[in-house]
This record gives C-alpha cells, structure tokens and sequence, in this order.
C-alpha cells in the first residue's frame, strides 16, 4: 500500500514537473475574437516584393473589406494583416490559394506552396488555382453585389471536384506536390480570368517543374479530360461536326515500343448523342455510322496535334513516361526521358461507342 502512494506521489509531482517545463503560450482561439482566412491572392508587387491579398471577416455579419500587403514573404503578410485588422486573423480554414501568372510564369511557386503546405494548421486540401487578370478589383466590385463570394468560390470548386464532372481540373496542394516530386510527372493547375466582372475557368496550365510554359483551353482541355482528369465529360460538344455527345466516358490505354521511340494511344468512349444540327439523318444506321467515323477521325487529329505541343514543350502531364517503368529494370532518368519524348511518333486511334438516346434518370 506504502509502495502505491510513492507511485501517486511520483505521478504529481511530474506532471507538476512537465507543467512547469512546458510552453506558458497558449493559442486563443474564441469564435468572437478570430476570424479565419479563406483565401490568400499571391501576385506581383513593387521592387521584387510579394502582393498579399484577403477578405475579411469571411463569414460573421460584418461589413467585408480587402486587406492588402507588399512584403518579402508569404509569412509575414499574415503577420501584419493582424497589425491592421482588429481580430487575429487564423489561416487554418484557409480554402484556396490564388496566383497571378505572372509569378507562375517566372518559376519558384514552390517555395510559397512550401510555405503553406509544412504549416500544420493549414489542412492539405487547400486549392490552388492560377489567376490572369486583377483578382482583388473582381473581389472589390463584388463586394457591392455578392459579400460571400470567396466562399462561393470554394463552394464552387468542391463541387467540380467531388462530382467529377470534368468541367475544369480541380487542384489541391498535396497533388500538385506530389506530381511536382515524383519522377516522370509535371503538375498542372487550373487557370482562371479575371476582371471587374467575371472569373472564369479558362483552362489547364502545364508546368515544366514549378514554372509555367503552356496552357490548354475549349477543345484542348476536354480532350485532356478525358485522357488524364476524370476521363467523364458530362457534354462533349464539337461545332465542327454539328454534334453534341453526353455522359462520355473514356477508358485509355497506352503502349511504348521497346527502344521508345513511339507511342501507342487507344482511346475507348461510351456516349450518347444528345444534339445533332448537320444534314446527316442518324436514323439511318448507314449515316450514323459514318458520322462517328468522322467523330473519331477529329477527335484522332486534335488529340495528336496536343501531344504534338507537349512534346515541343518538353512536358509530360499525361504521365507517359511512368510506363516506361518495369520491374527488374533500371528506371530512365528525367532528362532521358524527355529526350525519347521530344521525338517519339504518336499514333492515336478513337473507338466510340454510341448509346441510343433514352430517359434513364426520372
């Protein structure tokens, strides 16, 4: 019994030890006192120097207003928009992270997504989306209008991202990093414009390391949508050929030749016909056989004309070398790579199966 109260002793007295040792600092985090971020605007500023940009309060009933500061690093705008604004301001309910082109287009975006992604009160799922154009003039104009609009924002790219639909690439940290350091991969991010009035979805952005070099937009990105993204596209619309297709679903297969030097691209898609405005009567088994023959022959030319321009400009988004990798062999380094693709024959060949066109959904 004397044995179990030294134990009981012993037990106080460090934890009275471990209290006295540890930090006195304890975060404040009282609903009334804070005011959580939800999105940083990352653009160029004067004199080399970084341009930080945020809306507060984001969701209390307050009068929102932007807060703007020119500084050396990401960090330090989050301190000194507190020197200005009378709540802490909490970046763990930071959402999206917005980036001028310009400065994606310069290289050394890593470094601020670095920033954000060791910090462990900023979760892994923050968006990153690429910006043309004045965001914070789009923001204050809002302001008038619409005072939630950054939340609407991210409400908007949650939805793209869980229905993937594959209206528009959808991008978090954690993927953009992981393409970024795996070998054999480059990262993309989506691409919006802004002005006075509108913030639209312009395209994907391809990105040799952390730089910039080419973006896809219309035909070009839905292709690539259906080759990497979500391979679904819920509408498929091609004015060349007077045609809609819906609900189209792709199942893609790639083939390198031994020695590299060309590359196989099967493409398999189930869809439907939802629009038809040419002269061809798809009643006719005949005519709309050889209207998906000339579907397909399109398609084969664009997506060929695509890779063409990746090849050109050294970037591998469709992640074509990682089937270079096999077991019991020794892994091609990145330069190498490039190099066998910089020269490689593509071809590329469509199989599309249509499905007639009825009310399945009530």
């Amino acid at each position: 019994m004397v044995l179990y109260k030294h134990y009981g002793l012993l037990a106080i007295v460090s934890l009275m030890w471990i209290s006295g040792c540890s930090s006195p600092y304890v975060e404040n985090n009282m609903i009334e006192e804070i005011a959580p971020v939800v999105f940083w605007s990352v653009d160029k500023g004067a004199e080399g120097k970084l341009k930080i940009s945020t809306l507060v309060p984001p969701l209390i009933q307050e009068k929102k207003r932007l807060l703007s500061k020119e500084v050396d690093l990401l960090k330090q705008g989050g301190k000194e928009f507190n020197l200005i604004y009378y709540r802490e301001l909490k970046q763990g309910q930071l959402r999206m992270l917005l980036i001028n082109e310009e400065l994606a287009k310069e290289g050394g975006i890593e470094k601020l997504i670095n920033t954000i992604l060791v910090d462990p009160d900023i979760s892994m799922r923050v968006y990153l989306l690429i910006v043309r154009g004045d965001f914070d003039e789009y923001i204050k104009n809002q302001l008038t209008k619409q005072e939630n609009q950054d939340y609407f924002l991210y409400r908007m790219l949650k939805h793209y991202e869980v229905h993937n639909q594959g209206e528009m690439s959808i991008v978090n940290i954690h993927q953009f990093m992981k393409r970024l350091y795996s070998p054999l991969k480059d990262p993309i991010l989506p691409v919006f414009h802004s002005d006075k009035n509108n913030f639209n979805y312009v395209g994907t952005a391809f990105f040799q390391k952390d730089k910039e070099v080419m973006v896809i937009q219309a035909m070009d990105d839905e292709i690539f949508q259906l080759l990497d993204n979500d391979h679904f596209l819920k509408v498929l619309a091609i004015p060349a050929l007077s045609i809609s297709l819906g609900r189209v679903r792709s199942n893609v297969c790639m083939k390198l030749s031994r020695d590299y030097s060309s590359l196989s691209l099967q493409v398999g898609l189930n869809a439907r016909i939802e629009e038809y405005q040419g002269e061809k009567n798809i009643q006719s088994e005949e005519q709309l056989e050889h209207l998906i023959h000339e579907v397909e022959f399109y398609l084969e030319e664009q997506t060929s004309d695509l890779l063409k321009r990746m090849q050109r400009w050294k970037v591998d988004p469709l992640e074509v070398g990682t089937h270079s990798l096999k077991p019991f062999s020794k892994e091609i380094t990145e330069e190498q790579w490039l190099k066998y693709w910089g020269n490689m024959r593509i071809n590329v060949d469509y199989d599309i199966k249509i499905h007639p066109l009825i009310n399945v959904e009530r």
